[in-house]
């Protein structure tokens, strides 16, 4: 009997890394093509522009972030969990009742938060940032606010019922590619610089209208009218609220930890300085890509495992995931922090190479961030929302007071303070390290796991190998993008080869890598079947 339920969870666990590692292919595809897209939408704005115009676009672009997040009121992340959940005990009644309450909820919140974003335009631009041009700015994302909350409910429900190919469509695709777009046309008819806030606007409506359809298309029995009683429907809205209020304020907190930097440089320095800290910025985010890709149906799934009190799976996967996520991330971080000035100048432009050691250090605080991804996931998969809201909120206050202590200083132990974007960078990473060990020590108290694998130190010590080969050709051969090219394949290529010689890799890894191949190899066939 001990045998049979060994092997049941061995196929439970092949199961769900089969299941993870082949929609992460799915989702790649699209996040590298909206990251693509999103860059290019970026950089477009910052070399079409220049600093100040794309400073102006980074702040309107943060105070519609916390608007949208407030009036989200932490409903878009109550539906992730609970509908997984009434998924997993077949309660589809409940599912209808808790979507048509969220929408309901969500659009009048958002049309009052875009209200008065409306109306406090002129103030917040003048009086907060001494610029008169970010209030035409901030009347459009006050428009951009309920487009974009009306939007969280439909997505959600996609991303809990595992639609996963559609949601990264939508999502990360979709909206990016029409951003640019009318980005590109709206440049060309000679609408200069209202062009940014208009193809922001286009594009946000092009996300809500699809996933709208794409939900009443492929979710059709959760736009149905529940029939449940009165005082179930009084317990639903009591546990969703409970859960979802909590989130209303760590989902603010989030937004507002993540532009915290560039809120208070915009206060010290201005809308310029702004532009050239957010050229780091992007691209140190780029190594949160690689979690974002397991975290689509990571989330989902261990929240529907854990209503079947499947806690063994549940810590397999999650240690399972964290090392998938480390294995890539380390060479992109290596890369990033070896050379940032030629990923700012490719990119951005040399207006923005002042913002190279601020991506040195954002680079540290995003390298531990998607290491630590799953504690968090962890924490929000049991319920504690408010844990979370605290977490958030500490590191919040800790990001704040570091910001308003080293952006306005001229040096901050070793390092110069150019034009006060390394401060800032400084106290998001300090700020990275509290709210990540948090999740650790947490996620280990309340379910013993601490998502690590031992051979991630093995994987840590061979990748000094291909970076002491790296920096010796850097001190013999001048750098050209060409040169820099060949050289991070050779990287790579190194790293992944002492892997596999170190036997690094597992059975699971092994069985994914053949779980993608697979994937890969069927995607292609019916591309191939559809051309001819």
């Amino acid at each position: 009997m001990k045998k049979e339920q060994e092997e049941n969870q061995a196929n439970q666990v092949d199961n769900s890394l089969k299941l993870i590692a082949k929609t992460s292919l799915i989702v790649f595809i699209g996040v590298i093509f909206s990251k693509v897209l999103a860059y290019v939408y970026r950089i477009i704005i910052a070399r079409q522009f220049g600093p100040e115009v794309y400073g102006v676009f980074s702040l309107a672009i943060m105070i519609g972030g916390w608007f949208a997040a407030f009036s989200a009121l932490g409903l878009s992340d109550g539906i992730s969990r609970y509908i997984p959940i009434y998924r997993g005990k077949k309660e589809t009644e409940k599912i209808r009742y808790i979507f048509r309450f969220s929408v309901i909820v969500l659009f009048i919140s958002s049309i009052i938060a875009g209200i008065i974003l409306f109306f406090a335009s002129d103030f917040i631009a003048v009086q907060f940032f001494k610029n008169a041009k970010l209030s035409f700015f901030l009347k459009i994302f006050a428009v951009i606010v309920p487009i974009n909350v009306l939007a969280y409910p439909f997505l959600s429900a996609l991303r809990a019922y595992e639609k996963i190919n559609w949601y990264s469509f939508i999502f990360n695709i979709a909206q990016n590619f029409a951003k640019v777009l009318f980005l590109i046309i709206l440049i060309l008819v000679g609408l200069g610089s209202s062009s940014i806030a208009f193809s922001y606007l286009l594009g946000m409506a092009a996300m809500l209208v699809l996933a709208y359809f794409v939900c009443k298309y492929k979710l059709a029995e959760i736009f149905s009218k529940s029939n449940i009683e009165q005082s179930e429907k009084k317990k639903i809205k009591k546990d969703l609220i409970n859960y979802s209020i909590p989130l209303l304020f760590s989902g603010f907190i989030s937004v507002l930890f993540y532009w915290i930097d560039s809120f208070s440089i915009g206060l010290f320095k201005g809308a310029f300085e702004v532009g050239i800290y957010n050229a780091a910025v992007p691209l140190a985010m780029a190594l949160a890509v690689i979690p974002e890709l397991f975290n689509q149906l990571f989330f989902p799934l261990i929240t529907k495992e854990y209503s079947k009190d499947n806690l063994e799976l549940i810590k397999t996967l999650s240690k399972q995931v964290s090392k998938w996520v480390f294995i890539i991330v380390l060479p992109i971080f290596i890369l990033l922090f070896l050379f940032p000035g030629a990923a700012i100048n490719l990119l951005f432009g040399q207006d923005y190479l002042p913002a190279i050691n601020a991506l040195r250090i954002l680079s540290i605080g995003a390298l531990i961030s998607a290491v630590f991804m799953v504690s968090s996931q962890l924490i929000s998969m049991i319920g504690k929302s408010r844990l979370v809201l605290f977490n958030i909120v500490l590191a919040s206050a800790i990001n704040f007071v570091l910001n308003m202590i080293f952006i306005p200083m001229q040096k901050i132990w070793f390092i110069d303070n150019a034009i006060g974007i390394n401060g800032a960078a400084l106290a998001t990473l300090i700020s990275v390290i509290v709210l990540n060990l948090l999740f650790v020590f947490e996620a280990k108290h309340y379910l013993k796991v601490i998502p690590l694998r031992r051979k991630m130190v093995n994987i840590f010590l061979l990748s000094i190998i291909p970076t002491a080969l790296l920096l010796y050709f850097r001190t013999k051969f001048e750098m050209t993008l060409p040169l820099l090219v060949v050289l991070s394949g050779l990287f790579v290529i190194v790293y992944l080869a002492l892997i596999v010689v170190s036997r690094s890799f597992d059975k699971n890894d092994w069985m994914i890598i053949k779980a993608i191949f697979l994937k890969a190899k069927s995607i292609s066939q019916m591309k191939l079947n559809k051309a001819i």
